[in-house]
C-alpha cells in the first residue's frame, strides 16, 4: 500500500510554488499517493504566526535580504521561473484559492489549475487576487474557466476552504506548503523535500 502524502498550499507564496514544482517528480520516483490540499495560508498566520507580518516590515532584515538570494538559487535549480517579489506582493490569494478549493475533488484538475496559477503570479506577474485574470488562467489550462469562478463564489467552496486552513492549523501547521506523510508526519517549507521522500520511502 503507498504511503499518503497531503500538500497543503496556498499559491501567493514563491516557496509553495518551488516545492509544488519539486514534489511532483518526487511524487512520481515514491509511487506516494498524494493529495493537494488548498489553504488560506493569511488565516493560517493570523491564528498561529503572526511574526510573518512584523519580519515584513524590516527592510533591513539580513536573513530576509538573504532569503531572497536563496529564493533565486532554488528556482535556478528547479528551473521555475521566478519574478518575485512583484508589484502585487504581498498578494491576497482568497479568490485564487477560492478556485483551487473549487477544484480539491479534481485532483488532476486542481495540479493543471495551480501550475498555470503559479505561471501567471510568479513568471508573468499577473494578479494573483483578480478573478478575471484567474478565470483566463484556468482556462488557458485547459479547464472551464467561466465555471470554476462561478463556483469559487459558493457558500459550500468558502466553507471548505476555512476547514482546510482550521484543519492545517489543528493539526500543527503554521505556513504554506505544510506536508504531511501518513497523517502525522509533518514537514514545512521546499528544503524539507529531501526529508518527505526518505519518509515515504521508509513507509
Amino acid at each position: 500500500m503507498p504511503s499518503r502524502l497531503e500538500f497543503f498550499f496556498d499559491l501567493s507564496s514563491p516557496w509553495t510554488c518551488l516545492a509544488f514544482a519539486n514534489v511532483q517528480p518526487l511524487i512520481a520516483r515514491t509511487g506516494a499517493d498524494a493529495t493537494f490540499r488548498p489553504i488560506l495560508v493569511g488565516g493560517v498566520f493570523n491564528a498561529v504566526n503572526p511574526a510573518v507580518y512584523a519580519a515584513r516590515e524590516q527592510t533591513d532584515n539580513r536573513k530576509m535580504q538573504h532569503g531572497w538570494k536563496v529564493l533565486a538559487d532554488w528556482a535556478r535549480l528547479a528551473g521555475v521561473e521566478m519574478n518575485f517579489p512583484s508589484r502585487w506582493h504581498p498578494a491576497k490569494s482568497v479568490h485564487a484559492m477560492r478556485f483551487a478549493t473549487a477544484l480539491e475533488d479534481d485532483q488532476p484538475a486542481l495540479i493543471a489549475f495551480a501550475r498555470a496559477a503559479f505561471e501567471s503570479y510568479f513568471g508573468r506577474q499577473e494578479n494573483l487576487d483578480d478573478p478575471a485574470v484567474l478565470e483566463v488562467v484556468a482556462t488557458g489550462a485547459g479547464l472551464d474557466g467561466a465555471a470554476i469562478r462561478a463556483a469559487s463564489t459558493t457558500d459550500a467552496v468558502k466553507a471548505r476552504l476555512r476547514a482546510n486552513t482550521e484543519e492545517l492549523v489543528a493539526r500543527g501547521g503554521y505556513g504554506s506548503p505544510t506536508l504531511f506523510v501518513n497523517g502525522t508526519d509533518m514537514y514545512f517549507g521546499n528544503d524539507q523535500l529531501p526529508l518527505v521522500e526518505a519518509a515515504l520511502q521508509r513507509n
